[in-house]
């Protein structure tokens, strides 16, 4: 379906999934009072409001308290690490989980230190890094999650994580990226979130398979999803939810896989914008 199609009907929605950086929230990192607004007046209908984020569950709770609709039914459920997680706050535990296997975390180790860079690895709440620089100092600040330098990270990858992440360079990430995509194949989900930052996530996950679990699982029909991105980590999200919005701000493949594109950019409340034309 396209914009011209739904100009004089509101779409289907029972299920809206949001990106947080670049999406919901504004330049500054905040969701504005309109998005607020909008949100509120979607849950009050019944409709779930999902916070769908490359963050940890921890990082994403501070915009959970700015909306206040986690104690209904429509703010009940988030999804973290790119889809690698879903957490239910009303039973407080996680209902759905993916992680990356050790000799994959151990292989891309390898190759960030052939490229003398730093490989990440992700918890609920905690970053752990072997070294603490400018690169590691970024990603803490943008997450708003505990760093922690460990003496024995290469020990901890003798487990599985959700999530590992390069941070570095952009033109080396792709280097890398392309490197490790041909070497992992299907057994590892790898892609830039941002520039700086190349993440590696489980195979057949992402945040549009992680809505498409959570749909069935509230007895939502998927085509009821509506999906809001601007990255190629909202990719998946964008193909997969029955409407899939882009933003105007976003980066152009995704504007071209997406049913919709808003009128107005995150720091222009484009989410609310878009919701008041179209389901509210």
């Amino acid at each position: 379906m396209t914009k011209k199609d739904s100009e004089n009907k509101k779409l289907d929605v029972k299920l809206i999934a949001l990106d947080l950086d670049d999406t919901l929230l504004d330049d500054n990192r905040q969701i504005s009072d309109e998005n607020v607004k909008a949100l509120q007046e979607c849950a009050l209908r019944g409709i779930y409001v999902v916070l769908c984020s490359g963050r940890a569950e921890d990082a994403i709770l501070p915009f959970v308290r700015r909306l206040e609709i986690a104690g209904t039914k429509a703010g009940r459920f988030i999804v973290a690490i790119n889809g690698c997680s879903i957490f239910d706050l009303h039973e407080r535990k996680q209902i759905f989980c993916q992680k990356v296997q050790p000799d994959i975390l151990k292989r891309t180790n390898e190759i960030a230190k052939s490229y003398k860079l730093c490989s990440e690895v992700y918890t609920a709440d905690t970053i752990y890094f072997p070294e603490y620089n400018e690169w590691t100092k970024l990603d803490v600040d943008l997450c708003g999650l505990k760093g922690v330098e460990s003496p024995d990270y290469e020990k901890l990858l003798d487990n599985p994580f959700v999530k590992m992440l390069i941070p570095g360079e952009p033109k080396l990430l792709l280097e890398i990226q392309d490197k490790l995509r041909k070497e992992f194949g299907e057994r590892a989900v790898i892609f830039t979130s941002k520039p700086y930052f190349l993440e590696i996530l489980p195979p057949d996950c992402g945040k549009g398979e992680s809505i498409h679990w959570l749909a069935k699982h509230i007895g939502i029909n998927p085509t009821q999803t509506m999906g809001f991105g601007d990255s190629m980590n909202d990719e998946s999200m964008i193909k997969l939810c029955g409407y899939g919005v882009a933003m105007k701000n976003g980066l152009e493949e995704i504007k071209k896989i997406a049913d919709f594109v808003t009128d107005k950019t995150n720091s222009q409340s484009g989410v609310a914008d878009f919701l008041y034309k179209y389901v509210l």
